[in-house]
């Protein structure tokens, strides 16, 4: 019963076996291999145009790098207060970004309106006193579990491009939302008006695995060297692309999300079961619930694992008594019917 995140999965046995096949013989390192090259091609075919890619380690790094490269550092990126940017990178946007401002806005669901973005806009005393808006980020899938429509997405970028800003996109599950919308990669991303995107695998299956990719490739001017002096540039890079295509191909990525989301679907369909329900709408891949306190030490006694979660945009409907926990439940690739049953059976004992 692991629920404590997608990162806790093992390596998915397609990628797991792909790092095996690149270990034969000898390549050139620092992304002057086969591999990499054959990555950028295929990236470029499932976004449907020239892409511009950088591999990094970490979805720290794919984010920090990304609105650091499109911003300046007397600007400020606006994100969601939550989201894993602004609570996750313990500061790394900002130091990249040689001292850029995260600017915090509220959303219901985890997602941003245009309104708000509008807001955020109009606030302060214009340059040269004021930090200004440089890059609009948001997640997809949200902190919440929760997914932008097409639309949504689009609405964001039309208010963010009128107003200057470049749209970064931190996909670090990506796959579950382009699996729960239906969409293609393209629709998700550039159609909708993404200028860079943050594209992770590592929570999907790979061992590590981040991309930072450019839809417009002369944005990426300088990137090359941004990412060596970051520390960012992996000698052997052949492994990293190799986890990427065999991620990508035959649709592997979306397979993977599938099930995942599946899952998290099928757990939140229980959970009144045991007198729960989801407190945000169950989207991609994550389910927060609020635990009794009963519950929670029955579920960890068991070996139950999960993250202890808080918000300070709770739905007004989410009551909770004292002592009461609001926890995440993330499934993945490897979760399985009878981690739900067994969860599901003993959250309702009583």
């Amino acid at each position: 019963m692991n629920f404590a995140s997608d990162n806790a999965a093992p390596i998915v046995p397609e990628i797991l076996a792909a790092i095996e096949r690149a270990n034969e013989g000898f390549a050139l390192a620092y992304g002057n291999d086969q591999w990499t090259r054959a990555l950028e091609r295929r990236m470029s075919e499932v976004f449907e145009r020239d892409v511009a890619m950088f591999l990094v380690a970490t979805g720290t790094a794919a984010n920090a790098l990304a609105v650091a490269h499109c911003s300046q550092p007397w600007s400020s990126v606006l994100c969601f207060a939550e989201a894993h940017l602004a609570t996750d990178e313990a500061g790394a946007p900002e130091f990249y970004g040689g001292g850029l401002k995260l600017a915090l806005l509220p959303g219901a669901n985890g997602k941003l309106a245009p309104d708000t973005v509008k807001v955020a806009l109009g606030k302060g005393r214009g340059v040269p006193h004021s930090v200004i808006p440089g890059v609009l980020s948001l997640s997809q899938s949200t902190e919440l579990g929760t997914v932008y429509r097409t639309d949504q997405v689009r609405a964001l970028a039309e208010v963010a491009h009128k107003g200057g800003l470049l749209v970064h996109l931190d996909g670090a599950r990506l796959g579950n939302a382009i699996a729960a919308l239906g969409c293609t990669p393209a629709e998700a991303t550039w159609k909708a008006g993404v200028d860079v995107l943050s594209f992770g695998a590592t929570k999907c299956g790979a061992l590590e695995a981040e991309a930072v990719v450019f839809f417009d490739p002369k944005r990426a001017e300088g990137m090359p060297s941004r990412r060596k002096r970051a520390g960012q540039l992996i000698s052997k890079q052949r492994f990293m692309a190799a986890q990427f295509d065999a991620f990508l191909h035959d649709g592997l990525w979306l397979k993977l999300a599938r099930h995942s989301n599946a899952a998290a679907a099928r757990l939140a369909k229980r959970l009144p079961e045991a007198g729960l329900r989801s407190v945000w709408p169950v989207e991609a891949n994550e389910v927060f619930v609020v635990l009794p306190s009963t519950a929670d030490a029955r579920l960890r006694a068991a070996g139950a694992t999960y993250g202890s979660w808080s918000s300070d945009f709770l739905p007004a409907d989410t009551a909770a008594a004292h002592g009461d926990k609001l926890v995440r439940l993330v499934t993945s690739f490897a979760t399985t019917d009878a981690d739900l049953e067994k969860f599901v059976g003993i959250a309702r004992e009583t």
